[in-house]
């Protein structure tokens, strides 16, 4: 690894997606917490595009800790692995009941079926809590090593290695890393000229 400032490092990328939005376009902590489940292994696009009609039918967690199987999996038959979710989705809402019982520490979210380190760090970034990791997710897979500020494919050593070298304030740059892989560094044909990361890159440094 690199011997990167990277709290200096970073301060563009973190300018730069300052206040970005998620790409699931969630309207509150019940739904995003729905649809980070169901975005595993799936788009944010393909689940945004099923999500106003789920959600009418389920608006809350009262309404989907009632749901039955069949129900609910007729409005998410068009994601990827939807038995389990669903099975994951009535377990979890019928553990938690109310829209106000929704945990909001990493401890209690990854004890929830279908949720991993990846998904409550999305879910505590987006509800404003003090970040207790860092998101790893494919982009930011592909994009820390190329950067050089980690090594390696596995998520959980990827998120150390980030939550070594960077303050906890500044844990949410898993996100914009993220946001940089889906939009500029790309797998294949990055566009390096444009990136805000190009003065701190080994990919480009290697070049």
């Amino acid at each position: 690894m690199s011997k990167t400032n990277w709290p200096e490092a970073f301060k563009p990328l973190i300018k730069k997606y300052k206040g970005k939005p998620h790409p699931l376009e969630y309207k509150s902590i019940y739904q995003l917490l729905v649809m980070v489940i169901l975005s595993a292994q799936d788009s944010d696009k393909n689940i945004n595009k099923i999500a106003p009609d789920l959600f009418k039918a389920f608006p809350n967690m009262k309404t989907l800790a009632k749901a039955d199987v069949d129900s609910l999996i007729k409005h998410i038959s068009k994601v990827r692995n939807f038995g389990n979710k669903a099975n994951w989705l009535l377990n979890l809402a019928q553990t938690i009941k109310d829209d106000k019982n929704i945990p909001l520490t990493m401890e209690e979210l990854i004890e929830l079926p279908g949720i991993g380190r990846k998904s409550a760090n999305v879910i505590m970034r987006e509800a404003g809590i003090k970040p207790e990791g860092v998101i790893v997710d494919l982009h930011v897979i592909r994009v820390a090593p190329r950067l050089g500020v980690a090594t390696g494919t596995d998520p959980k050593k990827i998120e150390k290695q980030i939550m070594e070298v960077m303050p906890q304030k500044d844990w949410g740059i898993g996100m914009d890393i993220s946001f940089l892989g889906r939009e500029t560094c790309r797998p294949t044909n990055p566009n390096c000229g444009e990136c805000v990361m190009a003065p701190n890159c080994d990919f480009i440094k290697k070049k």
